[in-house]
């Protein structure tokens, strides 16, 4: 059993957005943070390589877990294939060094820390069980049961990532919660984050400004539409409203919708 620590910044969903990053990281609290927990999704965006260099440089600080897209990259830079729609992920992998390529594959997938106040933490990007799963604030209780099946009891908290909304809710008597996404923040712009601090969950954003935002993304990227792909994602055009309305027939309701581009 790991040391409880006492504060744990919880980001998400990056996608290689480094001026939002940048911007979440100066917060008091996330610079102030015995650690800051990363739930997965980190490079596949139009600022990889700059993206993995600034979470490097938390050091020890830093606890990274593995989401879809990282998985995706690191079987695209080895030659492999996948479905991924979104045609910034095999540009990403492609600009991936080896040594980018070693740690991606090498994250935790959960990952687990003892919190003050709330005891047993774990960290995953879909769900404990599967990177890729869905799950959502106004899932079922039934498929909530499904995906936090394999948990062991004593755990009273799941953070995931990988829908990029965030919200807390109580599932049974454990807490679950989402920080959101920092690179592609459905609903509203800005970087969203946790703060788990004294048994408590505080749901933070953190306002940027946007045209100079996707102006940063821009002159930081080589990605030939990262214009297009900066004013869709990190403006936020799909909402919050959007994206339960793509994202619900994967946790087994089965109704249509569609967001375009992926988590």
């Amino acid at each position: 059993m790991s040391e409880p620590v006492r504060t744990v910044a919880v980001l998400s969903d990056v996608h290689g957005v480094l001026p939002v990053l940048d911007a979440v990281l100066a917060e008091p609290d996330v610079a102030g943070a015995d650690r800051v927990v990363v739930t997965g999704d980190h490079a596949a965006g139009p600022q990889p390589v700059e993206v993995l260099d600034r979470l490097r440089s938390l050091g020890d600080r830093a606890l990274l877990v593995r989401g879809n897209a990282d998985r995706e990259l690191v079987t695209l830079a080895r030659g492999g294939t996948t479905a991924v729609p979104d045609p910034v992920t095999p540009w990403a992998a492609a600009r991936l060094r080896p040594a980018d390529v070693d740690l991606l594959a090498g994250l935790p997938h959960p990952a687990e820390l003892t919190v003050e106040g709330f005891g047993r933490v774990v960290f995953c990007h879909g769900t404990p069980r599967d990177d890729d799963e869905v799950v959502l604030v106004d899932s079922s209780l039934d498929r909530w049961g499904e995906v936090l099946g394999g948990l062991d009891p004593s755990v009273t908290t799941v953070v995931m990532g990988h829908t990029h909304m965030p919200f807390v809710r109580l599932v049974d008597r454990r807490l679950c919660l989402n920080p959101g996404s920092v690179g592609m923040p459905y609903g509203r712009a800005g970087g969203s984050w946790a703060l788990l601090r004294a048994g408590q969950v505080e749901l933070r954003h953190t306002p940027v400004d946007v045209e100079a935002a996707v102006a940063a993304v821009v002159a930081g990227s080589a990605y030939p539409a990262a214009e297009e792909w900066a004013r869709e994602y990190v403006t936020s055009v799909n909402s919050d409203a959007d994206a339960l309305r793509a994202f619900a027939p994967r946790d087994g309701r089965g109704r249509a919708g569609s967001v375009s581009g992926s988590a």
